[in-house]
């Protein structure tokens, strides 16, 4: 299916100038119409759901006050930004989004004007919107405006703090809007959580302050009067709220929390906000999946549920006749239960995402021993550190793209004391329809190069299990990165015996003539259909699953660069600093001169499509390591047999 058909009110709006173009009181309807726009498109398509249902009213109450793209607006995460796109032009081919070639899942400044700033990461939005103001300060722009939208999850990580800090004492002209709804994909945990509910059940200071301020904006400009009613505010506050003052003890001016599925009063509010100079903070109550029942009732599950029917509800689930293998994570999060229960000494940290990585079994069956920190990848990192320094064997699951965040503690907390944390990086690699934000690219060569590190990939379940199971003995003792792709396996029947891997060994799965193909992780199993595709034709390259960058098996690296001439390197990552450029580092160092091709990802930035469309353009699939072959030995052979 393509184009989905837009309401009569909606389909007239291609530009938020159109959107100006109708009266207030047809607001809701056009928020209705978006709202089954969104619901229309995800069901059929795909995609993220629950998040930009949510914002339905806070989006067009943007677009019709505030004059973007001259004014700056700036989502955060993007997960709530489909609204926004469909609003700003791209309804039309909203059908495509998130898929290869089509529109990006996020906003993204190389696809739209609208887009100020590109996201994928959460908490992000009040730096760059701040970065933003300062600039237009600095350059005199006077009549532009900066908004943040960002989400009470997001509010758990660091970033956000800093930049509530500088922007109070910055007097820069930003406007930020909190979109508290209690959710970042699972629930949202820590005191944040219960300060923002201290504000929002305050109503003796809310209806005070409500009526103070609609009394303010009636009575003439009276600086001393304006400046009493402040310290007015200021004292009930502490007396009826003994937290709501954070925001402004910060130097911003707070305003809310008001319902932010009301779109006259958002409408109103922004406009009286519209005038009021300086930092300031409006906080708004929302519900996440509002206007589909199913998805408010289980907001984790309708947070990205792929396609469903959209009258019952039903998610669509790939149905097999035989035993399917499962995803990479769900073995993870099986596995550390076993081990946990032989060790008492394992437990797990997550930062905000216990479901995706499936911590939440572990949370679930042993809740004292598995912690979710909120999006917070530094402090679950150094967390992990001080644990470790106790003697516990602590599980960091972070994804892969997220570590990239929390890289000094890596190297500062964890490397340098070598501590033995043990870092499971889901997502590694391609992870598909998330795009440049999400792919997992970069960890093969951001951690190799740190001393005291193990750094493996395996190739299947099995290999998963085990280096689990060898990451958390005694005699491993180091810091142990796993790493290991978004999706499934290979391996239906994966419940295998714990065998301890000695570290910095792989493993040969065929000898063959002329070409060796070596190989780290997942992609593995592209190179065994190449090989099985290649026995066709008679022609029998060798392959070693390596299994570890760090440190690599040199007894096996020194028996192949003595046998065989041609070497295939094939990775899911960076081929810049990753596992072909340690192969080529030891080769060198040893005056080895074969022929060397290094298959990877290439030094660009590679954006979304189903992973099996990106391993094909970054040429390191099945038929891509035929084809290298082909190249190497110079001989004729068909990649039409792959297994």
């Amino acid at each position: 299916m393509g184009e989905i058909a837009a309401g009569p009110l909606l389909s007239q709006v291609n530009t938020p100038d159109d959107l100006k173009k109708l009266n207030k009181t047809q607001l809701k309807q056009v928020c209705d119409e978006l709202r089954q726009f969104i619901i229309d498109c995800v069901s059929v398509h795909g995609g993220h759901f629950g998040a930009s249902l949510g914002v339905v009213e806070l989006t067009v109450a943007l677009h019709y006050v505030f004059n973007t793209p001259d004014d700056q607006l700036v989502w955060d995460v993007g997960h709530q930004a489909y609204g926004h796109k469909i609003l700003t032009g791209r309804r039309s081919v909203f059908h495509t989004n998130r898929k290869y070639g089509g529109l990006s899942g996020f906003p993204k400044r190389s696809e739209s004007p609208y887009d100020a700033f590109g996201v994928g990461h959460s908490s992000t939005s009040i730096s760059a919107a701040l970065g933003m103001a300062v600039a237009s300060k600095y350059k005199g722009e006077t009549h532009r405006k900066h908004i943040a939208v960002i989400g009470d999850g997001a509010m758990t990580a660091g970033l956000p703090f800093e930049a509530l800090n500088h922007a109070g004492v910055s007097g820069a002209d930003v406007l930020i809007i909190l979109n508290d709804n209690n959710m970042s994909i699972d629930p949202n945990v820590g005191a944040l959580k219960e300060y923002l509910t201290d504000i929002t059940t305050s109503h003796t200071y809310n209806k005070f302050r409500d009526e103070l301020w609609h009394l303010l904006g009636k009575l003439p400009g009276n600086k001393e009067f304006q400046k009493l009613a402040s310290k007015m505010e200021a004292s009930l506050k502490g007396m009826v709220s003994k937290s709501s003052n954070l925001f402004e003890a910060l130097g911003l001016r707070y305003f809310g929390p008001i319902d932010g599925h009301n779109v006259l009063k958002l409408t109103e509010t922004l406009k009286g906000l519209h005038d009021i100079p300086g930092p300031k903070l409006l906080h708004i109550k929302t519900v996440k999946g509002k206007g589909y029942d199913l998805a408010e009732q289980d907001q984790t599950l309708w947070h990205a549920p792929g396609t469903f029917d959209k009258i019952t509800g039903k998610i669509n689930k790939k149905v097999s006749a035989v035993p399917e293998p499962p995803k990479y994570q769900d073995v993870f999060g099986h596995t550390i239960i076993e081990l946990a229960e032989k060790n008492p000494l394992i437990m797990g940290i997550t930062p905000a995402m216990p479901s995706g990585c499936s911590l939440k079994f572990m949370m679930d069956a042993m809740p004292d021993r598995a912690i979710d920190v909120g999006i917070a990848e530094q402090h679950a990192v150094t967390l992990s550190a001080g644990m470790a320094t106790q003697g516990l064997k602590v599980f960091c699951n972070i994804y892969s793209t997220f570590m990239q965040r929390a890289y000094d503690m890596v190297i500062h907390d964890v490397a340098i004391q070598k501590l033995p944390v043990i870092f499971c990086l889901d997502r590694a690699g391609l992870v598909g329809d998330d795009g440049p934000t999400h792919h997992g690219a970069y960890d093969l060569a951001y951690m190799r190069c740190i001393p005291n590190m193990i750094v493996a990939a395996p190739m299947n379940e099995a290999e998963l299990r085990n280096m689990m199971y060898t990451a958390q003995l005694p005699e491993t003792n180091a810091p142990y990165v796993i790493r290991y792709p978004r999706g499934q396996g290979v391996m239906p029947q994966w419940r295998t015996p714990f065998e301890k891997i000695q570290t910095g060994t792989g493993r040969k799965i065929c000898d063959g003539n002329e070409i060796a193909i070596l190989t780290i992780g997942h992609p593995g199993n592209f190179a065994v259909s190449a090989c099985k595709a290649l026995a066709t034709e008679d022609f029998y390259p060798a392959h070693y699953d390596m299994r570890f960058v760090k440190p690599l098996d040199e007894a096996m690296l020194h028996e192949v660069a003595q046998r065989y001439n041609k070497i295939i390197t094939v990775e899911d990552g960076t081929i810049v600093g990753g596992f072909g450029s340690a192969v080529l580092e030891f080769l060198a160092a040893n005056n080895y001169t074969p022929e060397v091709k290094m298959l990877g990802i290439p030094d660009h930035i590679i954006e979304h499509g189903k992973p099996e469309e990106l391993h094909r353009e970054c040429g390191y699939d099945a038929k891509a390591i035929v084809d290298a072959v082909r190249e190497m030995a110079g001989v004729k052979i068909s990649a039409d047999n792959l297994v």
